[in-house]
């Protein structure tokens, strides 16, 4: 097993303090290489070099808990690690996707009752606190080597969970897929700090416009980021103090009426609601958003050496499989708005290099009609067909050569909406307010009726789910669902849609997690290539423009040939400077 402790939490930026090393469970030793008493240990260059061998040696298995942040650490410092590793935050997810965390104190007191020497022990907290180089050998090494002890320990409590396909997804899956993340976030993404000082110019001049456009519409002076003063505004009576629009309620929270986005949204399409304050406020929310969590937050994560940002992709961020991105998160740029979609225009190749960008096309509906094998919707991917006019012809008896964009619309709101275990009051939501919900219940029945196989997969998942305790995806990915013996219908309920969308959505993710490993096979063929992005489904590579078609069309290549389904798979590829013209 081994960890390393460190001056800071970046691997592009933090130095090495000392390295863990534990061969037996009960023992650990440290190996510093920046402290207080520089003249009593190793320096780095030499500790490197004697560690070398072993992180090199493809028949040790190197053992960490959050493996990658080591891995990126000893390649700043100069050691490159080798297959085989194994990681029991990994490990820990794989066994118990339900828990609330995977961090070693939490999972060695709840796996090894054993109380870890918290780090704020050794360095303080918050402002106050100091680096680990500062810390008196003493008392560090006591730290780390207990570390690497307790990894070690947890790995041997772990193997045994760890049994048949969960161990297969385990050493050939999530621990190869480590190096491909490394590198990733190693690489990095170029983001130009001019567009996004553009953007941010452009939105903070609108957001004031917004702010004198509420204020001439208000019925008194308010705080347009004030959900309270906003709800006072709207749904006060005329002659309160202050005086309002007295809009009827539609949902209350705890303090008060709601103003969430959903209450706005259906006040702005209510044709009896003149006031335009729920669309103004829709676009002052957006817009400030994008500024402070994207504009502003980007720009201050741009590494200054290197001009780009590196963001962490974590494997243990989600239930169903799919990578997280955080510091920063990249995985929830907005993608539905066109102002959202701008933010990507900040994202560009370097100099000479363009990004190659695909994504799989309706992946979780070509998930669904896989796991299924409902036999019109295996057809109509076979035939090339729009599925989701199809569909329309298929739930509302219409020739396809007669179906309105209302009803391809409505089928698609049903395709992507049955993949969520959607009610009949949340399809009715999605269709608008003139969609009654015997209307919209009758749009699902019909759904089912026309496509069976999906509706025995969809009561096969609440089958599992109450039968087994969990649900798995097609690499036999776990998920308990506890919830769906619950004695309460909604908690019940809910329980019933996650297993359905875990087994579809857990699914997509095991296929995008293939594709990442077939690519770090191949990508050797294409010099200069590197993947930068992982975003849902689709994948960013960087590469030299002289590459670009090649790169493309291996790109392609890999990704549509990732999985043997019952469906063709598709990805639509594009190649160009910035992120958001290859969309």
């Amino acid at each position: 097993a081994i960890d390393t402790e460190t001056d800071g939490l970046d691997p592009r930026t933090a130095n090495l303090c000392g390295v863990s090393i534990s061969v037996e469970a009960g023992h650990g030793a440290y190996i510093p290489v920046r402290s207080p008493d520089l003249a009593s240990h190793l320096d780095q260059e030499s500790v490197i070099a004697a560690l070398r061998p072993l992180l090199e040696d493809a028949s040790l298995l190197k053992i960490g808990h959050n493996i990658k942040f080591d891995v990126n650490i000893l390649r700043r410092a100069g050691a490159e690690f080798c297959a085989p590793v194994a990681d029991t935050m990994l490990a820990a997810w794989l066994v118990d996707a339900s828990r609330s965390g995977y961090g070693m104190d939490a999972l060695a007191l709840g796996l090894l009752e054993y109380d870890c020497i918290p780090i704020s022990d050794l360095i303080g907290r918050g402002k106050d606190a100091v680096t680990f180089d500062t810390i008196d050998l003493d008392d560090a090494h006591v730290y780390a080597a207990e570390d690497a002890d307790i990894t070690l320990r947890l790995w041997e409590r772990l193997c045994g969970d760890l049994e048949g396909p969960l161990r297969g997804l385990f050493d050939d899956v999530e621990c190869p897929l480590i190096a491909s993340l490394a590198d990733m976030e190693w690489a990095g993404v170029r983001v130009d700090p001019a567009e996004l000082d553009r953007q941010r110019q452009r939105l903070v001049s609108r957001i004031e416009e917004l702010k004198v456009a509420i204020g001439k519409a208000a019925p008194h002076p308010f705080n347009p980021d004030s959900p309270k003063q906003l709800g006072v505004a709207l749904f006060s009576a005329a002659d309160a103090d202050p005086p309002g629009l007295g809009l009827k309620v539609i949902k209350r929270g705890k303090t008060g009426p709601s103003t969430d986005q959903e209450v706005l949204e259906r006040l702005d399409a209510d044709p009896n609601v003149e006031t335009t304050i729920p669309r103004l406020v829709l676009e002052h929310r957006l817009l400030s958003k994008l500024v402070s969590t994207y504009l502003v937050a980007l720009k201050e994560a741009i590494n200054p050496q290197t001009g780009r940002v590196h963001a962490s992709f974590n494997q243990t961020g989600t239930a169903t499989g799919r990578l997280s991105s955080s510091d920063p998160n990249l995985q929830n740029i907005p993608i539905r708005s066109e102002v959202g979609r701008e933010i990507r225009r900040a994202f560009v190749a370097e100099e000479g290099h363009v990004l190659v960008c695909a994504d799989y096309s309706q992946v979780e509906l070509r998930v669904l009609a896989h796991l299924s094998g409902d036999v019109p919707l295996i057809a109509a991917f076979h035939a090339g067909e729009d599925i989701h006019r199809i569909v329309a012809a298929e739930v509302f008896g219409t020739p396809l050569d007669e179906i309105s964009d209302e009803q391809r619309s409505a089928a698609k709101m049903v395709n992507f909406g049955i993949i969520y275990g959607v009610t009949p009051w949340g399809l009715a939501r999605r269709l608008g307010d003139d969609v009654p919900n015997e209307r919209a219940a009758a749009i699902i029945d019909d759904y089912k009726a026309r496509f069976p196989g999906i509706d025995r997969f969809l009561r096969r998942c609440v089958h599992d789910a109450e039968n087994d305790g969990y649900v798995e995806t097609i690499l036999k990915r776990r998920r308990p669902i506890p919830q769906v013996h619950s004695s309460n219908p909604a908690q019940r309920a809910r329980a019933e849609r996650i297993a359905i969308n875990t087994v579809v959505q857990g699914s997509a993710a095991d296929l995008i997690k293939l594709a990442m490993l077939a690519l770090r096979d191949r990508i050797g063929e294409l010099p200069g290539a590197k993947l930068v992005l992982q975003v849902h489904d689709e994948l960013v590579l960087e590469t030299p423009q002289e590459c670009a078609d090649a790169t493309r069309d291996l790109l392609v290549e890999v990704m549509e040939g990732a999985m043997d389904l019952s469906v063709p798979l598709r990805a639509d590829a594009a190649v160009s400077a910035c992120w958001k013209d290859a969309k």
